[in-house]
């Protein structure tokens, strides 16, 4: 991966000087997991124990995922999950002993009875499901802990948006700006050689939100292209409330896009692999930047704005900040 190259100059909301950013790759940080505590629900009924404790035996001991059925026994009652049976080697990772074909049926009609919290509830989630419905629920779960947007590094770290505010700052040492008009120039001395992830990130802060701006080159297909789009940090349903457009020209001509921002809640990858953004071919980068066409020199400017809706239903943008 070749970063070292690439440059990006960065002006907000008008600003006069250009404030000029390296763009080498940050080591990858330390990972770290921004997660919700146990909770305690619930008291004895009718002599089982509390529904956190019942929650414990559900607990695969392997993977430590919740088991779902079937559920398998060894001889001597310890229990996992069928995914972690063939793991196994068909041995009880408790007792060593050979597990054969039991099924737990006792733990499954248990299982079936329960009725838990989101495992979000900490978050803020206050659904309550029965215990076969709440993973699927979780898995869409609108107080679940996003995912950081960083794409140089394969980055574990979640939380809220907050929380990863602070850690793209601090932890990847992502540039940040106020305002919602952007104005950048990148750089690159040897055009010719491109390589997938040579990227840059910066993050916007604007109406309240944060916006995550991507630049990058990479291989589609055989042909090499540079691509710029933003992502929003929410979820989907609140990106639909914004709008942004995306600008790059020179010598009298000029590429344009506009579109909504993606949620965060889509990966980095899939947004670039969907082309959802403004894509430039490497020719019509180096028209773009004039000259000997050896070195890169591309402006890519745009604004965020907010969809209102008039009083006839009819959406209008809103550029005030």
């Amino acid at each position: 991966m070749d970063n070292e190259n690439i440059e990006c100059v960065s002006i907000s909301d008008g600003m006069e000087d250009e404030e000029e950013v390296n763009s080498s790759l940050t080591p990858q940080m330390t990972h770290q997991q921004f997660s919700s505590k146990n909770i305690n629900v619930g008291n004895n009924i009718n002599g089982l124990p509390p529904a956190t404790s019942v929650h414990e035996l559900l607990e695969c001991p392997v993977c430590t995922n919740s088991m779902y059925p079937p559920i398998h026994q060894c001889h001597n009652g310890h229990t996992l999950c069928s995914t972690c049976k063939t793991r196994v080697h068909n041995r009880c990772p408790t007792c060593r002993q050979e597990l054969g074909d039991i099924r737990c049926l006792a733990l499954e009609k248990v299982a079936e009875s329960l009725e838990l919290p989101c495992r979000y509830f900490s978050l803020g989630c206050p659904e309550i499901f029965p215990y076969y419905s709440k993973l699927k629920h979780e898995a869409a779960c609108n107080f679940r802990p996003y995912s950081c947007p960083y794409a140089g590094s394969e980055c574990s770290v979640t939380g809220d948006i907050p929380f990863l505010v602070t850690h793209l700052r601090d932890d990847h040492k992502v540039d940040m700006h106020t305002g919602y008009t952007f104005n950048h120039r990148y750089v690159k001395s040897n055009p010719r050689e491109v390589e997938n992830a040579t990227w840059m990130l910066t993050v916007f802060h604007c109406f309240g939100q944060y916006f995550c701006l991507h630049f990058e080159a990479f291989q589609l297909g055989m042909a090499p292209v540079y691509m710029a789009f933003l992502r929003f940090m929410g979820d989907e349903e609140d990106a639909r409330n914004y709008s942004y457009s995306l600008e790059v020209g020179a010598n009298g001509r000029k590429l344009t896009w506009e579109g909504t921002p993606r949620s965060i809640r889509d990966s980095h990858r899939k947004v670039r692999d969907s082309h959802d953004g403004l894509i430039i071919q490497r020719n019509m980068a180096l028209f773009f930047s004039g000259g000997d066409r050896k070195e890169l020199k591309l402006r890519v400017t745009g604004k965020i704005w907010k969809e209102q809706n008039s009083e006839g239903g009819v959406c209008i943008p809103n550029l005030c900040s």
